[in-house]
């Protein structure tokens, strides 16, 4: 009669360890694939903005950049956690996105604090703010599917988070492309709508996660 620890032997006999790296390597690809894909789709109806000489000049445009782009960098850090049975994100990850959320809501008061405040709503409103949010949680889409599925042939334990921060990455490297197409400059706008576009991918992947990440 077979014991339980040879039972546990044989049925484990042939598996093989994970190869190091290996999550981070398909996890990093699927938001590259997405990131590019989301990339062709701006080039394809948008294009770059026309006045891109002289926007990388400024402060704001590169601030614009930096604040999808941090969110992206730590919102995957944190994925590649969470695609691992009941893993802890590391506390410097979600500080460092409470500080990138506070360093450009400070430079978005700091541009508010400098103009009149008949020069709010141009600067809050922009003109793009009906479509903006949508447009980049759009983008964010075939990113998200893909780390969602990348991410579904792991063994996350931790599934709705898992697919929030999924959602979050999605949404900033959506976020980050769609700024080299968009002509607002104003941070209060980029602070209130792109966080909007981010928020929105974020929630969904919430949603799916305890969906399609259950194993």
């Amino acid at each position: 009669m077979t014991t339980t620890p040879e039972l546990i032997d044989q049925l484990s006999g042939d598996l093989s360890a994970t190869p190091q790296g290996l999550v981070a390597r398909r996890v990093g690809l699927g938001v590259v694939v997405g990131g590019a894909f989301a990339a062709t789709v701006v080039l394809a109806l948008w294009g770059i903005r026309s006045d891109m000489a002289g926007a990388i000049a400024s402060l704001a445009f590169w601030a614009k950049l930096a604040y999808p782009a941090l969110l992206a960098v730590l919102g995957l850090a944190a994925t590649l956690r969470l695609a691992r049975p009941e893993a802890q994100v590391a506390r410097r990850t979600w500080v460092g996105m409470v500080l990138a959320l506070m360093a450009m809501a400070s430079l978005a008061v700091a541009e508010l604090w400098r103009v009149s405040p008949n020069e709010y709503g141009r600067m809050i409103m922009g003109s793009t703010s009906a479509v903006c949010p949508w447009l980049i949680a759009l983008l964010a889409m075939p990113v998200m599917a893909i780390t969602l599925a990348v991410l579904r042939r792991m063994a996350p334990t931790r599934l709705t988070l898992a697919g929030a921060v999924a959602g979050l990455t999605a949404g900033a490297t959506a976020a980050l492309v769609y700024a080299f197409s968009c002509g607002e400059t104003a941070l209060p706008f980029v602070l209130i709508w792109y966080g909007i576009g981010m928020a929105i991918p974020t929630a969904a992947g919430a949603l799916l996660g305890r969906l399609v990440l259950r194993w």
